[in-house]
């Protein structure tokens, strides 16, 4: 592979963003940043026209986009959502499922197994299991059919299947032995998250410290803050070192929500997602997800009692829309691509620094994705 100096280009490095910068690439990986353009002979340069180079974006909550469900139970499937991800400047994500029965999470993990690398676009970083152990009171649309206590021979199970692939799991804490699958999950190095729960705030507070550490789209799915009862989402701004999902799509949240949520924990303490539905990239129409009907309308995907079912925005638009609430762009930036890295625990991703991979989106003014590269290897270029 030859190297590369990508030129020209606003750079969103660690410290802010570098104006009329370049980046040197060699064998996948940065090798130098805001460096002299060079005119080495085996140099392959590439003029960013001033436009804005970012670290790749990482999608930890995606169901699926372009068509496709990550529970079809189909390579293809796997391999659409990362080509999708690739073309709206997601260079790595987590495969994420809803509550189904376990033969069909089982089915799913041996999908994902299978892609896992060798993906045409975006990387797989892992698998995220939303459910089945989530409380049917704030189930909002996981198909409540499927819904039950924590399971330890499932678990058992699905991890056996996954091996280091799992990294995630959202789970109800306050179910029974809610609390007891925090701690295992916690023991064997997966990422235990919280949504889709009643828990009270001091519930929340006892699995923080049972090593819960995440928050799957706060505020959605779960008991509202209250005055006298302060809940969960309190308990989880309290909480230094737990992270908080995001869904900026104008429409999980308010946008002073949003702010609120970055003045409290930083773009050190936030993850921009997409929580994206195979609408994502289709558009208004009928689809089915999770066993349900859902109608999309003007973007906006809903059961037809009118709940939320997940969403339609791509990780671009996120970013473009959280920098439109003024927060700015370069820690919007971080909450899109270091953060969920650094939550992952993936220090080689979500930053443009020497040595770190090559998987960098160059964006032009409007946030759309002029081309998208994984380990200095071009895997989308609008046409």
């Amino acid at each position: 592979m030859e190297a590369i100096q990508v030129i020209n280009v606003r750079i969103a490095a660690e410290t802010g963003i570098v104006e009329n910068g370049a980046v040197l690439i060699d064998k996948g990986r940065i090798i130098a940043v805001d460096c002299e353009p060079s005119h080495a002979g085996k140099l392959k340069m590439i003029d960013g026209q001033g436009k804005l180079l970012i670290p790749g974006m990482i999608d930890v909550h995606i169901h699926g986009a372009n068509g496709y469900d990550m529970m079809d139970g189909t390579v293809k499937s796997i391999q659409e959502v990362s080509k999708a991800c690739a073309a709206t400047g997601c260079t790595s994500f987590l495969a994420t499922s809803v509550s189904s029965s376990l033969e069909d999470l089982l089915a799913m993990v041996r999908q994902v197994k299978q892609v896992a690398g060798h993906e045409e676009g975006a990387q797989i970083a892992g698998i995220h299991i939303e459910g089945p152990y989530l409380n049917i009171k704030r189930k909002g649309m996981q198909n409540e059919a499927y819904l039950r206590h924590p399971d330890f021979t499932e678990m058992e199970q699905l991890i056996e299947q996954a091996g280091s692939l799992l990294k995630m799991v959202t789970i109800a804490p306050e179910l029974p032995g809610g609390m007891e699958m925090v701690s295992y999950l916690h023991r064997q190095g997966i990422i235990a998250a919280i949504a889709h729960s009643d828990a009270t705030y001091e519930e929340a507070k006892q699995a923080f410290r049972l090593g819960a550490s995440h928050i799957t789209h706060c505020f959605n799915g779960m008991r509202p803050i209250h005055h006298r009862d302060p809940g969960l989402i309190t308990a989880a701004l309290e909480e230094e070192k737990v992270s908080l999902q995001a869904i900026v799509d104008n429409v999980h949240l308010h946008p002073a929500m949003v702010r609120l949520m970055h003045r409290i924990k930083g773009p050190g303490g936030m993850v921009l997602i997409t929580d994206a539905l195979q609408a994502m990239g289709l558009g208004d129409g009928q689809y089915e997800f999770g066993g349900h009907r859902v109608t999309v309308v003007n973007g906006i995907a809903q059961l037809s009692d009118g709940t939320l079912a997940s969403s339609t925005v791509t990780m671009n638009e996120a970013l473009r829309n959280t920098a439109e609430l003024g927060i700015p762009l370069h820690e919007a930036i971080v909450m899109a691509s270091t953060t969920p890295a650094d939550v992952l625990g993936l220090s080689n991703k979500g930053r443009i620094a020497p040595g770190a991979d090559a998987d960098l989106v160059l964006l032009d003014g409007q946030f759309q994705v002029e081309w998208t590269m994984i380990g200095g290897k071009e895997v989308y270029r609008r046409m």
